[in-house]
């Protein structure tokens, strides 16, 4: 008689005979490859990402009932093979960085969520020597004595926009702030009712006024405000007429509303300080690139008492909030107990400062902001005919690229209705669709991701923000998008 046949081991009994053999964390951690994996980044490191990794076995070892046991036994042994490299990948990824680069290609030159304007290298220098050196930051070198750190950049801001004086805080919602608590804390605010906006990530403008302690005092109509509304407003307690740039929005049609020298004669007429919130922050005429907004120094020269800007949209520069003014204005802002908690650091300074000699050398080309502004359609065109020139042959052949007409935006809540007349690398597969190719754009596997738009279900990349020296890498990632 033949003897009876042994059944088969059940997936679950396979299951946990592997589970025994999966190393313990000491094991792991006395392994050649793992024991250099904690020279480089700490034992603290890799003995937690031993943890997490045979936890995550044990769990999928333990889920093993649902398949056969043959299959259940290939999948054990494959995750027993790579209970080493998860470890190791774990431990990158621990390390890696959170923010990292990524080439834009959407033709938004103030992308807010990547990061809106890009510093100049002689700004990112400044930074560099600002940040691994000692500085003069609040050090007065003729005196010896202590010093302010506003001197770093009053002056220049002062020079070009015909400010009395100017002060920086960490970004324009913080100006807003500082300077409503400072000037009508617990007064009135007299304020057109369109322009309370939101100014972006959920934040209005009555709710700011509402936590600097002011009181808003709404006039007019959403789309009508004259000044005889202001002047009606008017009371014992009012403190400050304020007037809301509409840098990212638009009312068209039937709208109106009082010019900045009407409000300001009747500021003077009345001894109350004008405060307009020119939010884009443009110091620079940019009308020749068909870019129509107000420059800062316009405002002062209308003889408001106070404005405020952004540093780091139209003007190019690091994030921050500049309050520039007259100078009894800026100096009651500046004693405000609050303008220490919002002031920038050393980095900023140095940084801004940079960025502000080149305006008042004449070179705007050396703001990245402001160069890819002022590039025509044909600029971008000509870039745009020789990077396809230079990717074409490596191309998949079920490949279709082409220039189209198009147009890039400033965005970063700046000129909400203006745009610039730009030509578009349009790019279509029959092997991937547009969102597929846009996702393996965005994550490759080596090098910066590549952020693109989609438009008419085509993938479309604009070069006018991308730099002249990122264009190899964006040709061999879309070649290999592509394949």
């Amino acid at each position: 008689m033949s003897s009876p046949r042994e059944p088969a081991p059940s997936a679950q009994s396979a299951a946990t005979s592997l589970l025994r053999e999966l190393p313990s964390v000491d094991e792991l951690l006395s392994r050649p490859r793992i024991l250099a994996s904690i020279e480089r980044a700490g034992r603290a490191i890799v003995t937690q990402a031993a943890r997490n990794v045979l936890s995550a076995l044990r769990s999928q070892l333990r889920n093993a009932a649902d398949t056969s046991a043959d299959e259940a036994a290939m999948a054990n042994l494959s995750i027993l093979a790579s209970v080493e490299s998860r470890v190791i990948a774990e431990v990158e990824a621990a390390l890696a960085p959170s923010l990292v680069r990524v080439i834009n290609a959407t033709g938004v030159i103030l992308h807010t969520n990547l990061g809106r304007a890009p510093l100049s290298p002689g700004a990112a220098a400044a930074i560099a020597q600002t940040a691994t050196r000692y500085s003069n930051l609040e050090y007065d070198i003729p005196s010896g004595e202590r010093g302010k750190r506003d001197v770093h950049t009053s002056r220049l801001l002062a020079e070009l926009t015909g400010a009395e004086s100017a002060i920086v805080v960490n970004n324009n919602a913080a100006a807003v702030f500082l300077v409503l608590n400072t000037l009508s804390k617990g007064a009135e605010v007299i304020v057109s009712r369109g322009e309370l906006i939101e100014i972006g990530d959920g934040f209005r403008i009555p709710d700011i006024m509402s936590e600097s302690g002011a009181i808003l005092r709404e006039v007019g109509t959403t789309n009508r405000t004259r000044i005889r509304d202001y002047e009606r407003a008017i009371g014992e307690h009012t403190r400050l007429l304020l007037r809301v740039h509409p840098s990212n929005f638009r009312i068209l049609g039937f709208a109106e509303r009082p010019s900045l020298e009407e409000l300001v004669a009747l500021g003077q007429r009345t001894q109350i300080p004008v405060y307009e919130d020119l939010g884009s922050g443009c110091i620079t005429d940019l009308s020749a690139s068909g870019i129509a907004e107000p420059v800062v120094r316009e405002s002062c020269r209308a003889g408001i008492a106070v404005a405020s800007f952004s540093g780091d949209k139209l003007l190019g520069g690091p994030q921050a909030g500049i309050i520039a003014g007259k100078k009894e204005i800026v100096e009651r802002i500046r004693r405000n107990p609050l303008f220490r908690a919002l002031r920038v650091d050393k980095l900023t300074i140095g940084a801004l400062e940079e960025i502000l000699r080149a305006y008042l050398r004449g070179a705007p080309d050396e703001i990245p902001t402001l160069r890819m502004i002022r590039l025509s359609a044909d600029d971008i065109s000509a870039r745009a005919e020789n990077f396809i020139q230079q990717i074409r042959t490596a191309l998949p052949r079920d490949a279709k690229v082409d220039l189209q007409p198009g147009f890039s935006v400033i965005g970063g809540g700046s000129t909400p209705d203006q745009q610039l007349a730009t030509q578009l690398i349009s790019i279509e597969s029959r092997h991937h669709s547009a969102s597929s190719l846009e996702e393996r754009l965005r994550k490759p596997q080596s090098g910066p991701p590549v952020v693109a738009r989609i438009l008419d279900d085509h993938l479309v990349l604009d070069l006018r923000t991308v730099f002249p020296d990122e264009e190899t890498f964006l040709a061999s990632a879309l070649g290999l998008a592509l394949k």
